[in-house]
This record gives structure tokens, sequence and C-alpha cells, in this order.
């Protein structure tokens, strides 16, 4: 096995994940609501990472919900040892498939427990209170929900804690709690709001987790993303991700797939490394 582009990312002492992880939520069936339609071919896209040599899953029990999670127990328990689970809390679905927030103490309670169940753990490597909406923070005080997971934490059911669709201040607000090893927002090469969070989270050894690689981009933007990516013989997935590798060394990746030959294709582009020219010319696309 070769090394994992952009190595490992020490998120604490005792938690040191490959920057290159995978995001499990596209295992669920289409608009992450109910079973896939091929439940083997979710659970060889598990045992493809792990044979791939990634030790970071993103997931969430609302993903299905709880499918996403199932899968995960039924396909890699019990966990290799140095497989790290991240799981979300602060949101349910209904019967539509919305995603209302649930962020109430005994809501968040509930979803731990849930996680653990579905899981088969004892307790949760690293719990991220989602907070905003699909793709940006909403204004407000965290303390409420984000007290009640710290004392999950200091009841041993969660490791580490950490934050997802969320503003400065809100961390900021969060850390005067508990300490947060993570950060999950939307962001890429073309959405880069976060770029003063990213570098302050950095300072602080904290890692970034940015979703949506190719999310969000104007017509012209995936004009100027294709042209490089043809440039350099590359996919323009390819090139998001060797353009997020080299943002900065706390940013890490969770790109998520179905297809065990998509994974792989992911984990391989992912160790290009982009030249000053297209370097140059992918931080110009977010002001174009």
């Amino acid at each position: 096995m070769t090394e994992l582009p952009g190595g490992s990312f020490a998120m604490a002492a005792d938690l040191t994940i490959t920057r290159m992880g995978y995001g499990a939520m596209q295992l669920a069936g289409p608009n992450v609501f109910g079973p896939p339609a091929d439940r083997a071919g979710a659970i060889a896209v598990l045992r493809a990472a792990i044979e791939l040599g990634i030790t970071h899953i993103d997931t969430s029990d609302f993903y299905g919900p709880y499918v996403t999670n199932q899968i995960i127990k039924e396909a890699l328990h019990p966990y290799p040892s140095d497989l790290h689970i991240v799981t979300k809390v602060g949101a349910v679905r209904d019967d539509e498939g919305n995603w209302p927030h649930a962020r109430a103490p005994e809501q968040l309670r509930q979803a731990v427990h849930d996680n653990l169940d579905h899981l088969g753990l004892d307790a949760l490597d690293v719990v991220n209170l989602r907070v905003g909406g699909f793709d940006s923070p909403e204004p407000g005080s965290i303390a409420e929900p984000f007290t009640a997971l710290a004392e999950l934490q200091q009841d041993g059911l969660i490791k580490h804690l950490g934050l997802s669709t969320v503003n400065a201040e809100q961390i900021a607000e969060a850390q005067s709690i508990a300490p947060v090893v993570t950060v999950q927002n939307f962001y890429n090469v073309a959405h880069r709001v976060d770029d003063d969070l990213i570098d302050s989270l950095a300072a602080q050894e904290i890692s970034y987790v940015p979703y949506f690689p190719l999310g969000g981009f104007s017509p012209l933007q995936s004009d100027e993303l294709n042209s490089v990516a043809a440039r350099l013989d590359a996919t323009p997935m390819a090139v998001a991700l060797a353009w997020l590798l080299q943002r900065s060394p706390n940013i890490l990746l969770i790109p998520g797939t179905s297809s065990v030959a998509h994974i792989r294709e992911n984990v391989a582009g992912a160790a290009l490394t982009l030249p000053g020219k297209e370097l140059a010319e992918l931080n110009g696309l977010w002001r174009s």
C-alpha cells in the first residue's frame, strides 16, 4: 500500500488520521434517504477505503436515516484499530426527507446513543454538532447544545468534539465550553468565504474539513476548472481535491462516492501536485 496523498493529521494526542478520508453520505439511497439500491456495492466501497489505507470515515445517523451507519457496522465491524469514525448530530430526517434541526439536549443525547448503537461502539471518536443550514452558518448562540455534548463527553460516550457549518464566533463560544478538534464547513476552490477561518484554525492546530469540493461553481468557474484539469490530464475532482490538500496542512478531505472505482480514482487523483501557474489560476476562481 502506498502512502495516501497529504499524509496524516493529528486531531488530538490520541487521534491521528489520514488527511484523505471518506465521506459515507452517498451510501444511503437517493437524496440520502432510504436504503441503497446496491447494499453489497456500498459494503465493497467501505472495504476498499480500508484497503487503500484510509483511517478517517465521516458519517451521521441521519444519513438514511440510520442506513449509512448500519452499513458501516456490517462492512467493517469489528473495526481496525487505526480506523476513526467521525459522526454528526444536530439534525434529523422527517418523512419528506427534509433535515430539520434537532439540537435540544434530549435530542442530542438520543442521537449520540443511536450513533453508538448503529455503529456498534462504546464511545464515539468525534461528534460534530451541526449548526447551520445546507451550506452556510446561521448566527446565534450554540452554548446549550454544545454544553449537552460536552456533558456526554464527560460521561465517556464521546472522545472529542467538533462543529459543522459554523462561524468564527460560534467556534470561539464552543471553545469556551470544551476543546474543539475539528470544524466542517462548505468550502472549495470556488467558494472561499472561510479563508481567514482556515488560517486561524491552522494556527491552533485544529483541522478543517471542507464538504462539497465541486459544489457551488458558476458555469465560468466550472469551465476554468475543466480547462486546468484537461491541461494536467486529470479529472476536475482530482484537481479540486489536490488544491484543497495544497491550500493548508490542516485541511482533511472526505469526498464521497458509492463506487469502488471512483474511490480509487479520488485517492489516486488527490496525489496530483498542482504547478505554480495552474495553482495561481485556480486561486483566482474565487472572485471570478
